[in-house]
């Protein structure tokens, strides 16, 4: 055990001399974080909106006030015919267009309906969509407030509640992404890379043939990382609850256990390929193009697993980021127990003892 703690200790030296892991290590998680959580969210803020207003009257002046109150919308202006509409979108200043016809409140008044048009910019669908979505919403507020108290037979009135996330911010889906994201990244990379540079400087034929075991000279030279790795889990649990406004629901100490395993799972990874490979080069781009496109692909971080072909529904449930995305989901957003997770995390546990034992297996104690 002696040998052990020093064998780690001479690794933690080795790490924090090195500026460029600790670069690696400590500010690409908090650069990821801060660009996934602000840049890249899939809200709806701030877009630039186009009214023409033909009625100039009561009704089209409240729903105006009203979206220019949004959080969501500016209106940029204002503008009186169709042809500064196409002029407007073509520059790409505006996202989407509110036209109120002339006698907007009279007919609202005297017919109990009035149309109202919105046009929007669908080179984006998906932004287009949720920009029509709010804008809808926004008009039928407006027409309750108006009719509260009026009452009109075989009315359906749709009530929706967004559990979990009710307004809807990008954090709640992109914080345990990137969680997974990091931690597989860094995990698996600095491992494999640790580990292979022993075999190119030569170093590692010393090692093996030293007292200290040679299998422990392997889980020496991951335990640091899985130390940092942690930190690197506090640092972005930090930042989403402060930074992105995205408090932990759930157990913190469950959290942090089965980030834990998650850990191990990418540590476990990272030794197989160091032991499959003799090249840093060889090593990094495994670690990289191997872990960062079926990370983002099939974990459902940015593209949901229920869209894609059925095989490639089954090729999901192999890559671990899958699991604990949800994990993650599952305790810091809707606040659930082990109770709720026991499977997902079996299943990380599986995946762990597999690749040990296959990594067990390959390791030789001879260099070739």
């Amino acid at each position: 055990m002696k040998q052990f703690i020093a064998f780690v200790r001479k690794e933690f030296y080795h790490v924090l001399r090195d500026k460029r892991t600790l670069l690696i290590l400590f500010g690409m998680p908090i650069a990821q974080i801060l660009i996934f959580g602000f840049a890249l969210s899939n809200e709806v803020k701030d877009s630039q909106i186009l009214v023409v207003d033909y009625a100039r009257d009561d009704a089209s002046r409240h729903i105006i006030d009203r979206v220019e109150a949004s959080r969501y919308f500016e209106v940029c202006k204002e503008a009186m015919s169709h042809k500064d509409i196409l002029s407007t979108f073509q520059e790409g200043k505006i996202k989407a267009v509110l036209v109120f016809p002339a006698d907007f409140n009279n007919d609202l008044l005297h017919n109990n309906k009035a149309k109202v048009q919105v046009i929007t910019d669908a080179t984006d669908i998906n932004t287009a969509n949720m920009i029509t979505n709010y804008l809808t919403a926004i008009i039928t507020d407006y027409q309750n407030d108006v009719n509260e108290n009026l009452s009109i037979p075989y009315q359906i009135i749709p009530e929706t509640r967004m559990l979990y996330n009710p307004q809807l911010k990008g954090a709640h889906g992109f914080v345990p992404g990137v969680m997974a994201l990091v931690l597989m990244l860094v995990s698996v990379m600095m491992t494999a890379i640790s580990i292979v540079k022993e075999k190119e400087t030569g170093t590692m034929e010393i090692l093996l043939v030293s007292p200290f075991k040679p299998i422990l000279v392997i889980f020496a030279k991951a335990f640091p990382y899985l130390i940092l790795s942690l930190i690197n889990v506090s640092a972005i649990l930090f930042l989403s609850v402060f930074a992105l406004e995205l408090p932990v629901k759930g157990s913190l100490v469950l959290l942090f256990a089965e980030s834990t395993l998650f850990i191990i799972t990418c540590l476990s990874l990272g030794i197989f390929i160091s032991i499959k490979t003799n090249s840093q080069q060889i090593a990094m781009l495994i670690s990289l193009m191997g872990m960062l496109l079926p990370t983002m692909m099939f974990s459902g971080f940015l593209f949901p697993i229920e869209n894609m072909p059925y095989p490639l529904q089954v090729v999901s449930n192999i890559i671990p980021s899958k699991w604990f995305y949800i994990i993650v989901k599952s305790i810091m957003i809707k606040g659930l127990g082990i109770a709720a997770l026991w499977k997902e995390t079996v299943i990380l546990i599986g995946m762990t003892m597999f690749l040990l034992i296959i990594s067990l297996k390959s390791f030789k104690i001879r260099l070739e």
